[in-house]
């Protein structure tokens, strides 16, 4: 490995009156070829997979086990080429796209995140100490079982839904359709949705106000969840009171 490295993504430079200059020009194009348009297996793996495809990528999370990926922190990147294992420290503002979540994630520095979990727009008072409004998208990939599934993210408290939408993400089997609602309104936001990949559904209401976290319930409809994914998007609007001065 070589000290002379480039700052934010670890490419090796070529020095002055370098010895075999292919070894550092190689592992930045190795490097490059991982880390740019980056696609990643997944997030979840906890365990090292023991034939890992040839320039695969993952994410480690918490408490990742194996001779390589033990002991390493929750968020590196773990390349596998030619045989052997190389940690990469992603870069705040890092994109990349999970194959086994179907979804855009992004560095912030300390954790990956959906995308879409950082997209929000706040109006702020003009004037310091006063109160704000949000508009903020709270997103989840749900795996299905069972008769129905809640959801872990949830309206929040006090807050106003505007519309939950979904989008079957793996194929859903078990259950002819579903329901999309809440505990008490199982099709509040949409009713025999669609089971096939990439079937989708925005239950657009009129502005809803809640008063206790509320989670979001798919329900199925013809049958219990045996398999498959969907990614529930809570479209809300929040506020904010006006702060102390």
């Amino acid at each position: 490995m070589f000290d002379d490295v480039t700052p934010r993504l670890g490419l090796p430079y070529v020095v002055a009156a370098q010895a075999q200059k292919h070894i550092p020009i190689n592992e930045s194009l190795s490097r490059l070829d991982a880390l740019v348009q980056l696609a990643v297996e997944s997030r979840a793996l906890t365990a090292q997979p023991i034939s890992p495809v040839a320039g695969g990528v993952w994410i480690l999370p918490t408490a990742a086990t194996g001779a390589a990926w033990g002991g390493l922190a929750a968020g590196t990147l773990m390349r596998f080429e030619a045989g052997a294992w190389e940690a990469l420290a992603p870069a705040e503002g890092m994109l990349a796209w999970v194959k086994d979540e179907n979804q855009v994630v992004a560095f912030d520095g300390a954790a990956w995140t959906p995308l879409s979990a950082t997209f929000r727009s706040t109006i702020a008072a003009t004037s310091p100490g006063l109160a704000n409004t949000r508009l903020e998208i709270l997103e989840q990939e749900v795996t299905l079982s069972g008769a129905s599934m809640a959801t872990t993210i949830v309206i929040p408290n006090r807050a106003i839904v505007l519309a939950v939408s979904t989008r079957t993400t793996v194929a859903i089997t078990g259950a002819a359709s579903y329901n999309c609602g809440v505990s008490g309104e199982a099709s509040k936001f949409g009713g025999a949705l669609g089971v096939a990949k990439n079937a989708g559904n925005v239950g657009v209401i009129g502005p809803t106000a809640f008063y206790a976290d509320t989670p979001v319930v798919l329900t199925a409809v013809g049958g219990a969840f045996v398999g498959g994914k969907v990614r529930v998007a809570i479209h809300v609007m929040r506020f904010d009171a006006p702060q102390a001065v």
